[in-house]
């Protein structure tokens, strides 16, 4: 696996990116003990993950357009939430 810095963002942007981050972390942890047993709480679950993933897919694909990074197939971006640095890591 190899990591080659392609750019930074702003600390505004990072924190938007990281808060998303820590939420879906958060209800995925949430979707491991969560059973269908209880079916609204369960849908509400369903539903947030859906609209965090969305969000979350948008936040990258509006930074990669606004900062140009480059792109491989079958790579993927990672942020250091302490420099605000993108990498773009492959395999």
């Amino acid at each position: 696996m190899t990591k080659k810095l392609i750019g930074q963002v702003t600390p505004e942007e990072r924190t938007e990116i990281q808060t998303l981050f820590e939420r879906r972390n958060g209800l995925n942890e949430l979707a491991k003990i969560l059973t269908a047993d209880n079916a609204e709480l369960y849908e509400k679950l369903v539903k947030d993950l859906g609209e965090t993933g969305v969000r979350f897919q948008r936040w990258w694909n509006q930074m990669a357009e606004k900062y140009k990074w480059e792109s491989v197939e079958g790579g993927n971006w990672e942020i250091d939430f302490n420099t605000c640095h993108i990498f773009l890591v492959t395999q």
